[in-house]
């Protein structure tokens, strides 16, 4: 068994990452023979050259922090309500779920209908209310990362929800029964008892939405392809155009310069945890 997790350690994981640090130090089109160029695709990501790659940094943290500033708290607040003694509760929490359940692909091609140009249903719906419906939503490169940002959330917060719902369950009810002896209204228990108590499973919803938010490739690929103007594009989907889908960067593949980006990325994406990791760790302390 020990031996099958060791291989499966190699394959997976050690693999991979010594073929990307490998090919990071070459230049490398896929096709003629790889040429050692050693910290060059390095120190193009930190020149001029690498101007557009910082500015799908930008756009990634952007979407990721204002994706979570809606998801978390919408997540937790349908949480609170599904979780507590309504009609229909079952019915509410599988309509939650359910749009986790669809492919991004699918997800953000209706996205991407649904506030089409002219036609799109939201413009439609625009009109009927008297307005001029005529709003360009993905000629702009806010109004586009707004969208992406809404079928994100659209997508993720049911599964946040459930998440929450779960950690409200092992809240014991006995703590409620004596705030509200004590005269504290529900406003007061949510935040006196509720939010307090849900901290560990708060801390894991916000890190893995977080970090799925820094990764995001597909949605991005099948609203805007990061248009426009590279104003939507992120870092993962960057990369992935790199060495799968460089004509649409108008350059020639180059795996040497993206696996240089790919570790780059990595490396943010690790620093960024660690941060999170340790500023959460010295909230517990506190808190203790």
């Amino acid at each position: 068994m020990i031996a099958i997790s060791v291989i499966g350690l190699a394959l997976l994981v050690i693999y991979p990452l010594g073929w990307i640090l490998r090919f990071s130090l070459y230049r490398y089109d896929g096709i003629s023979e790889p040429i050692y160029v050693g910290m060059s695709n390095f120190i193009r990501a930190f020149g001029a050259n690498g101007a557009r790659y910082w500015q799908t940094v930008r756009n990634t943290f952007v979407f990721a922090f204002g994706k979570l500033l809606v998801e978390i708290p919408l997540a937790l607040v349908l949480a609170y309500i599904v979780a507590g003694k309504i009609k229909g509760r079952s019915f509410f929490r599988t309509v939650y779920f359910l749009p986790s359940m669809l492919s991004v692909a699918v997800m953000g091609i209706m996205f991407y209908y649904l506030f089409g140009s002219y036609s799109g249903a939201i413009n439609e719906i625009v009109r009927m209310f008297g307005g001029a419906g005529n709003t360009r939503w993905f000629s702009s490169g806010t109004l586009a990362m707004i969208v992406i940002m809404i079928a994100s959330v659209w997508q993720n917060f049911g599964i946040n929800m459930l998440f929450f719902m779960t950690g409200l369950q092992s809240i014991p009810e006995e703590l409620y029964e004596a705030a509200t002896i004590d005269g504290a209204n529900s406003v007061q228990r949510f935040f006196r008892i509720t939010i307090p108590m849900l901290a560990p499973v708060s801390q894991m919803v916000i890190m893995n939405a977080l970090l799925g938010s820094l990764k995001v490739v597909d949605l991005v690929l099948a609203m805007t392809n990061g248009a426009p103007n590279f104003q939507t594009e992120m870092m993962m989907s960057y990369v992935y155009k790199l060495f799968f889908a460089s004509t649409q960067l108008g350059t020639a593949n180059n795996f040497g310069y993206g696996a240089a980006l790919s570790v780059i990325t990595a490396v943010i994406l690790t620093v960024v945890t660690l941060i999170y990791l340790r500023v959460t760790h010295k909230g517990s302390e506190i808190h203790d």
